[in-house]
């Protein structure tokens, strides 16, 4: 007698555990798939910076100490990442000490001739291509302390003056009032070149005005504010929180001291990491916008068309 095997629901659930893993791990990639995509198209886009901890250094000229820190603060709340370490003093100043290694990211020249100098080359680093821009406008003026009772009513005059507060030679407004006098035929020099005019110049021009040399504008300001020189030349900026302490004599005009423009770029050296540069982008992109443009306008400052 044969035996005959008869089919048992052994075979057909075998087949059903197999077809359900197939699927399974179809599932599986497919999840992972739409994972791995959904991962990548986040991060599209999304910039180092926007994470890292970044420290910019920025060298700025002392006109632009008081608007610069509220740029700056204000900048942090919206990026907490990137922490500002800010130098303020005369642009000349500035120039000298990254020409000398100091670490700079950013550089606010409150002359072009500082910026000219560094974008034609020096040791150990360099302006950052396509990064400058002529940002700002100013205004040099002739100013006195409040109720001094002065004889000056302008530049031609200023020979009335017992004393005079001037920036030296190296410092933009001292520069450029020392063209402002050549111009004026005031004092005898070379007006493309005012850093060699000296306060000795200067004074023997004007009948022996006795000048009171100061190493950057915040120092001009703070001399006549307090009462130690009759007189001095400020930007109009620098009047700014001053209105009590200092009445504006006269604001000179351009055709006399030339242009008064504020340059800015990104700075690169050996140790200036691929952040930092890219922070020190956005952040010079961010004083082009009407936010930052209404701040500087609030400290007398204008935007250079």
């Amino acid at each position: 007698m044969s035996l005959r095997r008869t089919k048992s629901g052994t075979d057909g659930s075998v087949k059903e555990r197999k077809g359900l893993k197939r699927k399974f791990a179809a599932y599986a990639g497919l999840a992972f798939g739409l994972i791995l995509t959904a991962g990548l198209f986040a991060g599209c886009g999304k910039k180092d910076t926007a994470d890292a901890e970044v420290d910019l250094s920025i060298f700025a000229a002392k006109s632009l100490n008081g608007v610069m820190d509220e740029i700056c603060a204000a900048y942090t709340k919206e990026h907490p990442n990137v922490n500002f370490q800010n130098n303020y003093d005369s642009s000349g100043t500035l120039m000298a000490q990254i020409k000398e290694g100091a670490k700079c990211n950013i550089f606010f020249s409150a002359g072009v001739a500082q910026m000219d100098e560094l974008q034609n080359g020096y040791d150990g680093g360099s302006v950052v291509d396509g990064t400058r821009v002529d940002l700002l406008n100013n205004q040099v003026c002739l100013v006195t302390y409040k109720n001094s009772g002065t004889a000056v009513t302008s530049l031609a005059d200023i020979s009335k003056a017992k004393n005079m507060a001037l920036a030296d030679g190296t410092v933009p407004v001292g520069q450029y009032t020392r063209v402002a006098l050549v111009n004026s035929k005031m004092v005898e020099g070379d007006a493309s070149k005012p850093q060699d005019i000296t306060d000795s110049d200067i004074s023997k021009a004007l009948g022996g005005l006795e000048i009171n040399s100061c190493a950057n504008v915040g120092a001009v300001a703070s001399a006549v504010a307090e009462g130690a020189n009759e007189i001095g030349t400020v930007y109009y900026s620098d009047t700014f929180g001053y209105e009590n302490q200092l009445d504006i004599i006269e604001k000179l005009p351009n055709s006399l001291t030339g242009d008064v423009i504020y340059p800015i770029a990104a700075l690169k050296g050996d140790s200036t990491t691929a952040d930092e540069l890219e922070a020190a982008k956005e952040f010079i992109a961010y004083l082009q916008t009407d936010e930052a443009m209404s701040v500087f306008e609030k400290y007398h400052f204008s935007v250079n068309e």
